[in-house]
């Protein structure tokens, strides 16, 4: 079902739905986040979105587009690279790294990138994770 350096692409945008959603849920309202002049005057060109938001992306990566929903996270490890911001468009890529029989865990590494403003892809955040194949 899986093999070495087969990839996976998907494309996800954090609209405002899933800004405001995240805020409610989490009630994270940490002014870098939430307040625009204060985000500037830390150097940023606006809010910058929470983070794990991108981990929201990534578990829903694993759970609804791989080939199998048998599956369960045993790890995962995010770098945050480049902030992100409202309505921001990521690009997903995902790759297998290794394929374990023998416990039936399969690893993958992956990144979101994003176009910048000389439309040229940056990457966002990178990673890796493990999930293992429920039988």
């Amino acid at each position: 079902m899986f093999e070495i350096d087969q990839t996976y692409e998907e494309e996800f945008c954090i609209s405002e739905k899933i800004y405001n959603g995240f805020i409610q849920l989490f009630r994270d309202k940490n002014p870098l986040h939430t307040d625009e002049t204060f985000a500037i005057s830390k150097g940023f060109k606006s809010v910058v979105m929470h983070g794990n938001i991108l981990n929201g992306f990534l578990s829903y990566f694993i759970g609804e587009c791989l080939p199998t929903k048998n599956v369960i996270i045993h790890t995962q490890e995010i770098q945050f690279k480049k902030p992100v911001y409202l309505n921001d468009r990521l690009y997903f890529n995902a790759r297998v790294t290794g394929v374990f029989e023998s416990v039936n865990a399969v690893e993958f590494k992956f990144e979101f990138s994003k176009l910048s403003e000389l439309d040229k892809y940056q990457m966002a955040a990178k990673g890796k994770f493990q999930i293992g194949l429920l039988q």
